[in-house]
């Protein structure tokens, strides 16, 4: 009997142990889901104010080409403005494939940025990317080059047209309304290459003893612009101008001239205005070229996009400044912001 009162003594003990033991565990397994569960809150906290001080808008970017200097002065702009409004930029850069610019706005368009720009590589190719991405539901700028299709809620660039006659206006000065001038034109798909050149043919048919014994496609490109005044020169014992629609192809040019001998006998003028040519310029081995400044284009572009998210009223279709740029004005030029 003592025996069996001893093994039931020693069985609630036993029980009284184990409750004990669970309760200290369950107290513990309490106290760490409550430790979890503040850091859970505390990182919630912390992702929200990390957004709350990131960017206010996500814009996208899709450049034709980041090998030209105007178009890393144009991104240059756009950066700066979106580094001074935060916002965060995703860039591409379509190395002047229409084909590859379509793929980037696709890529683009999976992020799902509040708005994208687009400096087209082709205003015809460009229009359906412009259209997937209003079917997307994002606003689309364009900038420099227009899309011919598509709804773009505002286009930013420089009167092109005006451009090409303010360098035919040049040149008719410059050589006394009589001369054998030769053409560089740019990517004839874009707006801006055909515009160009319609301007300066305007002032060349208003003067006729202005003789076009040369006009040939470069694409915008220093190289080819290089190659074409080669075989120019090859086939022209003499030619008095060269207006290229834009710098690179007359820096190109003036590489073809000067190992030719023949700098001083061909008066030149370009459009643009980036910094190679304006040393070119003050150096006296190019004579003008037209100031579109990029990198205020880009400023401008951008400011435009988040006028128009903040629910401003932007107008659909801006023209910026441009002038003729020689020795007499050179100096005083300003095309970006330190």
């Amino acid at each position: 009997m003592k025996k069996n009162k001893i093994i039931s003594i020693l069985l609630v003990m036993v029980l009284l142990l184990a409750s004990c033991s669970s309760g200290e565990e369950s107290a513990g397994e309490q106290e760490e889901k409550t430790t979890v569960a503040k850091e859970s809150k505390a990182e919630d906290s912390k992702a929200e104010d990390s957004k709350e001080g990131g960017a206010k808008y996500v814009v996208g970017l899709s450049m034709n080409t980041l090998t030209n200097p105007f178009f890393v002065d144009v991104k240059e702009g756009v950066e700066k403005a979106a580094k001074e409004l935060n916002v965060e930029l995703y860039v591409t850069d379509a190395q002047d494939d229409p084909a590859t610019q379509m793929k980037d706005i696709e890529n683009l368009i999976t992020k799902k940025p509040d708005a994208i720009i687009i400096d087209p590589c082709d205003s015809d190719a460009i229009v359906s990317s412009v259209e997937a991405c209003n079917e997307a539901g994002i606003a689309v700028l364009t900038m420099d080059r227009e899309s011919n299709g598509g709804e773009v809620v505002s286009h930013i660039g420089y009167d092109a047209i005006k451009s090409g006659k303010l360098a035919g206006g040049y040149l008719v000065d410059a050589l006394g309304g009589k001369g054998k001038i030769v053409e560089l034109q740019g990517i004839m798909g874009t707006n801006v290459a055909q515009n160009r050149s319609k301007g300066f043919n305007e002032i060349m048919e208003q003067n006729p003893d202005m003789e076009i014994i040369a006009r040939q496609v470069a694409n915008f490109n220093r190289a080819e612009g290089m190659t074409v005044m080669e075989n120019i020169l090859q086939a022209n014992e003499h030619i008095d101008g060269l207006y290229a629609a834009n710098d690179e192809m007359l820096l190109g040019a003036l590489e073809a001239i000067e190992a030719a001998g023949r700098l001083d006998e061909i008066n030149m003028i370009g459009c643009d205005a980036i910094d190679d040519t304006i040393e070119a310029i003050k150096a006296g081995k190019v004579e003008a070229t037209i100031a579109e400044p990029p990198f205020f284009l880009g400023k401008a572009m951008l400011q435009a996009s988040y006028d128009y998210l903040e629910g401003k009223e932007i107008e659909p279709y801006v023209l910026l400044e441009n002038k003729l740029v020689t020795k007499d004005n050179v100096e005083g030029l300003v095309t970006k912001e330190k």
